[in-house]
């Protein structure tokens, strides 16, 4: 569940709050019941490193050695890393 940053208009307290994304805004600050804005705040997400772009989504990458078709003569696609795990 993600996690939502408020800030109370009275107190000016900030607290953060796990929710779904399917429950409704916070109104009440829960220190001293004041009205509550939810902030917009950076988010812990992000991508480093090579990793999973390098390997197969950027633009000069070659095309996969696997197909969808049948297969080869071991029954799966030489190219594979599962195949030399076999």
């Amino acid at each position: 569940m993600p996690m939502y940053e408020y800030k109370c208009d009275d107190c000016g307290v900030i607290f953060e709050v796990m929710q779904k994304f399917s429950d409704a805004p916070l109104t009440k600050c829960t220190s001293c019941g004041g009205g509550v804005k939810k902030q917009i705040s950076q988010t812990a997400f992000s991508l480093k490193g090579g990793g999973w772009y390098q390997q197969g989504y950027s633009g000069g990458a070659a095309a996969p050695a696997c197909s969808s078709g049948s297969g080869s003569e071991a029954g799966g696609c030489a190219g594979c890393p599962k195949a030399s795990n076999a």
